[in-house]
């Protein structure tokens, strides 16, 4: 299998992280949807990072269904089993996402001309960022997401998340307000498949 996307994007880097937990050999392929657009669209022609290229060459994008597939050829899966534990992972693992997405979407609004801005769209996502990030706080403060033995996949999207945030936008993220989260992403970071992956390998 081929993962191919740059490790600044947060969704590469989980898929990365969690196919490496689920013992998969899979090569990766450090290719950027902006500065490499024509070699990206000769593995796939929808330009979006991650892209898989599974082993009967059938190419995947979005990471959740990379890493359905993942968990599909591993046979197994990083969520827990007990139904009630597996529903609040779920629900962890979107709040994590959703904080990515408004991170991603933050960085572009920001890259626009002055002039093109929409403060209150600008408003309205980073207000949505931070709600994510207060769920997650929350979250790591109840001792519901961490970073021991079993990592779960909300524990990694929470870790990711946050490390993303303070890559790309840290000037919209004081680890001050959210201090909880802060320190089980850092604890995640420290571990070696997180250290295998690095947001800032590129």
């Amino acid at each position: 299998m081929l993962l191919v996307g740059m490790l600044d994007s947060p969704y590469v880097r989980r898929a990365a992280i969690t196919g490496t937990l689920l013992g998969l050999e899979f090569e990766h392929r450090s290719v950027s949807v902006f500065r490499h657009m024509p070699e990206f669209r000769k593995i796939n022609p929808l330009i979006k990072a991650p892209s898989l290229v599974a082993d009967d060459g059938t190419v995947l994008s979005e990471s959740l269904l990379i890493i359905q597939h993942f968990e599909d050829v591993a046979g197994r899966s990083l969520r827990p089993t007990d139904k009630a534990v597996r529903v609040r992972d779920l629900s962890l693992t979107g709040i994590g996402i959703v904080a990515a997405d408004k991170a991603v979407s933050v960085e572009y609004e920001r890259k626009r001309p002055e002039e093109k801005r929409y403060d209150n769209w600008q408003e309205r996502i980073l207000a949505q960022l931070h709600t994510a990030l207060d769920l997650l706080d929350q979250a790591a403060e109840r001792g519901e997401i961490g970073a021991g033995p079993g990592l779960r996949p909300g524990d990694i999207a929470a870790a990711i998340a946050w490390g993303f945030c303070r890559f790309v936008i840290p000037e919209f993220v004081e680890e001050k307000r959210w201090p909880a989260l802060a320190r089980q992403a850092a604890a995640c970071e420290a571990l070696p498949v997180f250290k295998a992956w690095p947001i800032d390998k590129e």
